[in-house]
């Protein structure tokens, strides 16, 4: 009980933070002003990987939408970027080197952020998506905040991740910093180089064993499972987050999947009347845009 009653009590300086969140999240748009440029691509330009952001699956980001600046980003290390609309399958994969995935939505969810939050990809889709990684194809999944992670249950579960459909949030005020000094930010070669990367309100999941964890909850972090997104009181479930990933990696077959359970670390956007700057464009988040690059070149390493 008293376990529970620490919860609830370091959950409510958040409600304010959540509530302006949730105004944000229906005004936030790509930042026109971002630094898009990449020192040293990894590739010439338009010789990379085949690159495409799907655009088929209600997604809230979208290769011309939010996920704009890490299209021009991807674009600028030399990868061949487009938008895929089409059903996921065999022959819609055949062309394509990386998928990224950020936050599809079933469409009885478009415009309704409520439970339930059912898959936005039928089995056959996630059946094509599975073969496609084992024969060599390379998959970013990324499933924010509820509903999200309902949406992209299909696709996580084909590969042995299970995301909550909530909101993982710190139980104290501050920034969601991911760190080399407090063990939040752990080895692997995605994170070589970076010391700090910052999220921005998303979900947290388990993953399976042989899976690497990238980005781990640490410091107090409590979990809240709403009906409804953004809306919380003291009723709303919520469970102890600490342990819980924000980002891991796995090696698949010939194919490689990077799971991460928050989207606007990897883009540049603003938000809010005030127009806030959040995502790697964010002066709080200066290696947000090496971490987006070094997780392209790990999911499609260069020759």
């Amino acid at each position: 009980m008293r376990r529970r009653q620490f919860l609830l009590s370091a959950a409510v300086p958040l409600l304010g933070a959540l509530a302006a969140g949730a105004a944000q999240a229906r005004q936030q748009a790509a930042d026109p002003d971002a630094d898009l440029s990449v020192a040293r691509p990894a590739y010439p330009q338009g010789k990379g990987p085949r690159l495409a952001i799907d655009g088929g699956h209600n997604n809230f980001h979208t290769v011309d939408g939010r996920f704009a600046p890490f299209a021009a980003v991807a674009r600028a290390d030399g990868y061949r970027v487009s938008g895929l609309t089409a059903p996921l399958s065999a022959a819609s994969l055949a062309d394509i080197d990386l998928l990224v995935v950020a936050n599809p939505l079933a469409a009885v969810n478009v415009g309704n952020w409520n439970l339930p939050t059912p898959g936005a990809y039928t089995p056959e889709e996630a059946a094509a998506v599975r073969a496609w990684v084992e024969a060599g194809g390379a998959l970013l999944l990324i499933a924010d905040h509820m509903p999200f992670p309902g949406g992209a249950e299909p696709l996580a579960k084909a590969f042995g991740f299970s995301f909550d459909n909530g909101f993982a949030q710190k139980t104290s005020e501050g920034p969601e910093f991911f760190q080399r000094q407090d063990g939040s930010l752990l080895d692997h070669p995605i994170n070589r180089g970076i010391d700090r990367v910052q999220s921005f309100t998303g979900s947290s999941f388990r993953a399976p064993p042989q899976a690497q964890p990238l980005l781990v909850l640490r410091g107090g972090w409590s979990v809240a499972m709403p009906q409804k997104a953004w809306e919380f009181d003291d009723k709303t479930p919520r469970h102890d987050g600490d342990g819980l990933l924000r980002g891991a990696a796995l090696s698949v077959g010939r194919g490689r999947v990077v799971v991460m359970g928050e989207a606007a670390m990897f883009t540049a956007q603003v938000g809010g009347p005030q127009k806030r700057k959040f995502g790697f464009n964010a002066p709080t988040a200066p290696q947000n845009k090496a971490f987006l690059l070094n997780v392209l070149r790990w999911l499609a390493p260069p020759p």
